[in-house]
């Protein structure tokens, strides 16, 4: 009985392991991998007031939007025209604080609970 030679296993080994690194690279060469296609999208009202952005294909009112506005996302913005307008910020602060001449009659514990002015309260307006 024949021993099987120890080198020509080696030697076998040598050659499939180089056609297949061989192979790979010609089916990777070959093959057309793109990447998906990616939308960001803005989805309005009628009025042009944001719903919401995804990135889904969705029935409705749409404008494509870049990643950096995707990934903010804010809703302090417009869609006229197909186009995406900015609305100025609002600069100013409202408090809500006690005012006895003036204001919304509220329960003296809990600013959240109107009560009516004959009873023990306290006046809140906005200043």
């Amino acid at each position: 009985m024949k021993k099987p030679c120890k080198n020509n296993a080696t030697n076998n080994a040598k050659t499939m392991s180089k056609l297949t690194a061989e192979n790979f690279w010609k089916i990777w060469s070959e093959s057309a991998v793109s990447a998906p296609a990616v939308f960001y999208r803005l989805y309005y009202n009628d009025d042009g007031s944001p719903m919401y952005y995804t990135m889904e294909d969705l029935p409705g009112n749409y404008v494509e939007v870049d990643i950096n506005t995707y990934l903010v996302g804010s809703h302090n913005v417009r869609v006229v025209d197909q186009k995406l307008v900015h609305l100025p910020s609002v600069g100013m602060v409202t408090k809500l604080r006690p005012n006895a001449l003036t204001g919304t009659a509220c329960d003296p514990h809990d600013v959240c609970v109107v009560v009516d002015e004959n009873g023990s309260h306290v006046k809140w307006s906005l200043q």
